[in-house]
């Protein structure tokens, strides 16, 4: 890392402050600024101060965390990491939609020793984030839902029917997803005659929230995936936080088995898998779709899509957060068509013939 990266650390516990102030003090070019106790601290500490990154607490005293993401983003939009106890996982998502560009999770609400387990994931998150273009954010975080221009690409899709046979979306997302999978399943405003399964990097517990925040939103059934699921015809499944989703075939049609990774799998859930899997089941049937994440899970598994027959999207660098998944997925010469996220749905929609 050649560029510095200054971090101001908003905190109400004296503890869970210290913890992570050390945690980034071991990230080679990262600067500690400051810290706060509060939100008022916070907000005039981050106007003094002009850091290139702030970590955040929800639950704060005289200012919560959302009054802090409003501020933030209305007057110098930021890159902000939630760092949230498990207790706060739908708060997490609200967050997200305020302008917050990703989170950590901490093993406990309370003091514990367990916080320093949250270091690799805290490291790779603050290196990624700090170079995020806010101006993708603002977009997205005032538009989450069906923007006109995204109703009319939709509409515009539907006229033509491109006639496809695809019967599986698959959704592999990490950095920047959960808003961009909640602007691509709203858009989508009746049930589809398809199943859709999605892994979204995310630690365990929050998929749950995650997937009833989206069930929400759109006019599709959206729940966590259980071993044993269907992949019936208007559902969408999320695979759980820190396990794998893959597919089998059996009497009563295709289901989903939830299963725990391997102790050398990096991303969880892994993407890769996920592709893998359904391109053995559905081969020339499926559709998959890279969107804004860090790393390089998925682009293995757009290889196998493609040799199965299958056909692959992924979002283009002009509205991906963080370009990282969908750059490597274009790198294998595999990808179909490159979109910006506002015309994904409506190309979903088009490819799966209706």
């Amino acid at each position: 890392m050649t560029k510095r990266i200054r971090v101001l650390v908003v905190d109400d516990s004296a503890y869970n402050r210290r913890t992570i102030i050390k945690l980034l003090e071991t990230i080679p070019g990262v600067v500690i600024v400051g810290y706060a106790c509060n939100g008022e601290d916070g907000l005039r500490k981050f106007f003094d101060l002009q850091p290139d990154l702030v970590t955040l607490d929800l639950e704060m005293p005289r200012l919560d965390g959302f009054a802090f993401l409003r501020i933030v983003m209305q007057n110098r939009p930021t890159p902000v990491i939630i760092v949230s106890s498990r207790a706060d996982d739908d708060n997490v998502f609200k967050a997200l939609e305020f302008g917050a560009v990703d989170f950590v999770a901490k093993p406990t609400s309370k003091i514990s020793p367990q916080l320093a387990n949250i270091r690799e994931d805290l490291v790779a998150k603050v290196v990624e984030v700090a170079g995020a273009d806010m101006g993708k954010i603002i977009r997205r975080s005032t538009g989450t839902g069906r923007s006109e221009k995204a109703v009319k690409n939709l509409e515009n899709i539907l006229r033509q029917r491109s006639g496809k046979h695809i019967s599986q979306v698959v959704i592999g997302a990490s950095t920047g997803g959960p808003p961009a999978l909640q602007a691509v399943l709203s858009a989508i405003d009746s049930p589809l005659p398809i199943g859709i399964a999605i892994s979204q990097h995310m630690p365990p517990v929050f998929t749950k929230a995650f997937a009833d925040r989206l069930n929400k939103f759109c006019a599709l059934q959206v729940k966590e995936a259980e071993s044993g699921d269907l992949m019936i015809p208007g559902r969408v499944l999320i695979s759980p936080g820190g396990k794998n989703l893959s597919f089998q075939k059996g009497d009563t049609g295709v289901s989903v088995i939830v299963s725990d990774p391997a102790e050398s799998q990096r991303y969880t859930p892994s993407v890769d898998v996920m592709f893998k899997s359904a391109s053995e089941v559905f081969k020339s049937n499926l559709l998959g779709v890279v969107l804004t994440g860090m790393g390089n899970d998925g682009a293995k598994g757009v290889v196998h899509i493609k040799e199965q027959g299958g056909q692959v999207l992924a979002e283009s660098e002009e509205t991906s957060v963080v370009f990282g998944m969908p750059k490597e997925a274009i790198a294998t010469g595999k990808i179909d068509k490159t979109l910006p996220l506002s015309r994904i749905a409506a190309e979903i929609m088009s490819r799966c013939g209706f």
